[in-house]
């Protein structure tokens, strides 16, 4: 082979195999498709008012646990945000149990005051924060029965349950 066949192959071996990397990196990443988003909405309103519901459609659907609902005009709410402005417990417990993720409106419900009270501490303004459906943390706390955070947030100046939608 001469120096010239030798370069070319050479060169073009190279260019393959940096490419390669690239081209199988992108076939490998494909996002995959959206969650059905009555499925998603399904899911959302059963964490209103139904643990049984919740169960089945996550045993089925594990990935739910995540998602959220848009209302319309960005007023997203997850399952466990439902469970919270309605103060149903057993629900929100169950799903922090499968992993959801918490928020201070929900933490307020649950009447967890050694948690709220310190986020409130080191960023006072979240007070006035809007849940979903724009319910308050005071809202929270009243449908929680979470005397003692419901005492803290009106003593803080929070007088208003809801604080209008998003």
């Amino acid at each position: 082979m001469d120096r010239k066949t030798f370069m070319q192959k050479t060169t073009g071996g190279i260019i393959l195999g940096a490419l390669l990397p690239f081209t199988t990196y992108s076939q490998e990443q494909q996002l995959p498709k959206p969650l059905d988003i009555q499925l998603v909405k399904d899911f959302v309103v059963a964490g209103h008012r139904s643990l049984q519901t919740v169960k089945e459609m996550l045993e089925e659907h594990p990935y739910l646990i995540h998602t959220s609902y848009d209302w319309g005009k960005g007023d997203y709410e997850q399952a466990i945000e439902g469970a919270g402005h309605l103060g149903k417990k057993e629900i929100a417990n169950f799903l922090i149990e499968q992993g959801a993720r918490l928020n201070l409106f929900v933490l307020t419900m649950l009447g967890k005051t050694e948690l709220v009270k310190p986020v409130l501490e080191t960023y006072p303004k979240l007070i006035f924060s809007k849940g979903p459906h724009g319910f308050s943390l005071l809202h929270h706390a009243k449908v929680g029965e979470a005397k003692e955070l419901h005492d803290y947030l009106t003593a803080k100046g929070l007088n208003t349950y809801n604080l209008g939608k998003n």
